[in-house]
This record gives structure tokens, sequence and C-alpha cells, in this order.
């Protein structure tokens, strides 16, 4: 550290004085916080101050991809209308689109859908070399009416069923990721990277400390990018994977959270990408290795008292807690498919991998799909262990929270806990995606939850990435059934 050497004294015949630098105005409080404003003047003035050129107007697509577009920072607020095709929300993660089957259709005409930004995410985008700030947006149609299939207003429609009742969820989400050497043929198994010792980082660094500062000055600039747009990370630890990390973020409201992802997997992949490596989510990366999860805790919070829906005045567990469990257990298997999305998700939900193959739940049970951590009467909450993360944020903390969700309102009771070892046995969830998603078509209880139309959207997109799948021949396809068949 420098030493700031002390100011030469002034000459005694010195008679002038030197003018003291005028102060700049102090920044008001709205305008001095890194993430969010208030309203449209606000607005112009944050940008201004801190001299934004440029502003992305991004939104979420099925896949929590971010869509939209970027103009000048004049122009956004120039009351500018934005809008998108409607078949954005129509293609699969590889760019394709699917054939038309069962009730999923094309819009006609694939009209315009409006982008409104919602002020509330404004924030920087610090890893661009030009001043850069970025808004999500929600989507309408030309009408001003919210777009029912869209992520973020599933979530939405969600969190207004527990409003109805006087509640307020509370999530927050552990976000799991590898570290990977940047490849650029897909036809190459991915490998750890090499870390600041020189050498390719192993697996079983569990909590390793050493593990973290392999990676120091990536993980460095993580929390600089955080901080610049305002995301607050709680802890950040190293998982059982070769360069796997975990993030969790502190718990609050679902919306704001699910936002909170979406920025945080853009930031990680940047924040790689400046070191020279990749940092994915996807659910099973590498054979043999642990794959990556995005627990999400959850509570259930009375918006008038403040008090814990999950616990009686005596502490005691609420019956609400019992039925949001007994929910999860009947309906989480038909909403998989929002948790688990993907073909390569289904690898990582296997025996003695340390993730959840069945539905039972436990206290401080980590071997179960639904875990009650040690915790007091206020903080009474459920671990949701079984979404992967490559889900899109959204639509997993939409599925996992309708089904405590439909619990509570059908009063469905659980199951006796488990003190056991849960995930060892026989798998009784869906063992593929389209297992998956036949039960979120057939289960009529989500249907006036998360909106028909939705489900039909997202079945016909998800059986246009199955098929684009099975157009892909494996390696082990070719080492097994060449010569032997």
């Amino acid at each position: 550290m420098s030493v700031k050497k002390p100011a030469k004294a002034a000459s005694k015949t010195t008679h002038h004085t030197t003018a003291k630098p005028a102060k700049r105005p102090a920044i008001p409080a709205a305008l001095a916080q890194a993430r969010g404003v208030k309203d449209w003047k606000d607005a112009a003035r944050w940008l201004k101050t801190r001299g934004i050129e440029d502003i992305e107007c991004i939104t979420p697509d099925l896949a929590g991809v971010p869509r939209g577009k970027m103009m000048p920072t004049s122009k956004f607020t120039s009351n500018t209308s934005l809008a998108l095709p409607s078949a954005l929300y129509r293609h699969t993660i590889s760019g394709g689109y699917p054939d038309e089957s069962g009730n999923f259709r094309y819009e006609p005409r694939d009209s315009d859908l409006k982008l409104v930004p919602d002020l509330s995410t404004l924030s920087n985008v610090p890893w661009e070399s030009d001043p850069t700030a970025q808004v999500i947006c929600d989507v309408v149609g030309s009408d001003g009416r919210e777009i029912a299939y869209t992520p973020r207003n599933v979530l939405k429609r969600v969190i207004a069923l527990y409003a109805e009742k006087g509640w307020k969820p509370v999530v927050a989400p552990e976000i799991e990721f590898y570290l990977v050497a940047q490849n650029g043929d897909p036809d190459l198994p991915l490998t750890p990277p090499v870390g600041r010792s020189g050498r390719p980082i192993v697996a079983g660094q569990a909590y390793s400390i050493a593990g973290i500062n392999e990676f120091d000055e990536l993980i460095d600039d993580i929390y600089h990018f955080s901080e610049g747009q305002g995301l607050e990370i709680d802890t950040l630890i190293h998982e059982e994977g070769p360069a796997q990390l975990e993030i969790n973020l502190r718990h609050g409201d679902p919306l704001e959270l699910a936002d909170q992802v979406f920025f945080f997997k853009r930031t990680i992949r940047e924040a790689a990408v400046k070191h020279g490596t990749f940092a994915t989510f996807m659910a099973k990366p590498m054979q043999n290795q642990p794959g990556s999860a995005m627990h999400i805790h959850q509570s259930v919070i009375d918006i008038e008292t403040g008090r814990n829906v999950f616990s009686l005045e005596n502490g005691e567990p609420s019956p609400e807690f019992f039925h949001f469990i007994g929910g999860m257990q009947k309906y989480v298997p038909a909403t998989l498919v929002m948790m688990a999305p993907y073909v390569n998700s289904y690898r990582r939900l296997t025996p003695d991998m340390a993730c959840p193959v069945n539905t039972a739940w436990g206290y401080d049970n980590r071997t179960t799909a639904f875990r009650i951590p040690v915790s007091d009467a206020q903080a009474r909450r459920v671990e949701n262990r079984l979404p992967s993360s490559d889900a899109n944020p959204y639509l997993a903390l939409a599925a996992s929270l309708a089904c405590g969700y439909l619990g509570i309102e059908n009063m469905v009771d659980p199951s006796a806990p488990t003190a056991d070892t849960a995930n060892e046995g026989d798998i009784d969830l869906p063992r593929g995606l389209l297992e998956a998603l036949a039960l979120l078509e057939n289960e009529t209880a989500l249907q006036p939850v998360l909106s028909s139309e939705f489900i039909n959207l997202y079945a016909g997109v998800k059986k246009g990435e199955f098929e684009t799948f099975m157009e892909v021949i494996s390696p082990w396809e070719r080492e097994f059934l060449l010569l032997n068949v």
C-alpha cells in the first residue's frame, strides 16, 4: 500500500491563498443508489448523473435468455415505444421454431409485443467500456394487458394469488455453476480450468477457501460487477465439483430475486470471459461430476402483521406449513419440467450424486427434495432442492410457489418426514423431458394458477427442443452400437 506524502509547508512570505475547489452538488438519495429509480423523471436524472450513453432494454425469454433492444439514452427517455415480435416466445433454445402441435399455436400475424421498462431494475452494465445501463422490461399486448405466457408475468400471477390471501412469499435462491476451460468444439467434453496455481482444478474441494482463491481475480470482478448493479451476494462457496461454485442471495421478494438471478447469470458469464474461462449453468456439464442446482428457500409472510405464516404464535409449525410441504410433494412432479427444463437436466437427478430423486422431506436432511433448515419460528422455511441451475429463475420460482400455494389452498397433508438417507432408492420423479412435460399438461389444478396459455406454449417449445435433441447422434451410440448391433 502506498503512503501519501505530507504536503509541503507554505512559505512564510506567501501572502495569497489557494482557492478551494468548488464542491460538487450532492447526489440526491433517490439517484445515489446503484439500482432502481421511482419514475421517469428520476430515470433521466439518474442516467445523466452517470453519463450513460446507451441503455439495454431487456426481458427474459422462456429459457431466461436476455432479449431486447439497445438504444441511445436520449431516445430511451423520450417516451419511445419498444416492441418485439410475439414469435420470440415460441422458439427453442437452439433458435428453431417447432411445428404446431396439440394446443401449441403461432400467433397468425406475429404481432408486436410491447416492452414496458420496470424502472426499479435500472442499473449500470459495469463490464461495458462505454457508460451503459440496463433495465428489465415487462411485456404487454397492444391493448396494454400483460401477456400471460411471458416468464416475468407467470411469476407475477402466482405472487398475486398469495396477495389475495394477504400474504407475501419470501425466497432466497442458491445458484451453483461451473467454471470450465474455454471450449470451441461442442463435440469435445468440457474440462476444468487452470487456476492461479497453474494446475487444473480437481474435484472434492467442497467449502475449500483455497479452491475459491484459485480464482481470486475472477471472483473479485464478480463482486465488483455485482456491487455496480446493486446486487447483494450473501455468501460464496466452492462446491464439490472441480471449479464448481455457489452463490447465495439474500432473501426477499420473489420477483426481485428472480431479477437478481437473471442479472447474476449474465454477470458471472461476463466476469468469466474476461478472465479467459467459461461459466456454465448447465445442470450436468461434466460426466461423473455433481450437477448444478438452484436451491430455493421459501417462506410466507402475513402482510399485515409481518408474521411468518409457517409458524403459530407459540412458535410451533402451523397447518399452512405442513400443507405447503404437502403441496410440494403432490404438485412438484407436474412442474418439474419448469425446474429441470432440458434433456440435460435429468442427467443431474440420479442416485448417489448428492441430489434428490424423489419427493421426500425432512428436517435438516440434505438428501431430501424438501429440506427444513434449522431455524427459529420467524425464519421457518422450506428449501426446494430439486430445481437445476439451468432453469429460468422466473419459471422455477413460479412453479415452486404455485405448488406450495395449491397445497395450502387444497389442504394437502404431507407424508411423514424422513430422517434416513432419501436419495439412494428408487427414483419416483420423471426420468426425462417428455415424461415431465406430460405431467404438466395433464395436471388440471395448475391451469388456472400458471395459465393454460403459458402451459400450452411451453409444452410446444419443449417438444420442439426434444425433437432437435433426437437429431443428434451421441458418442455413447457410436461407441456401443456402431460395431455391436
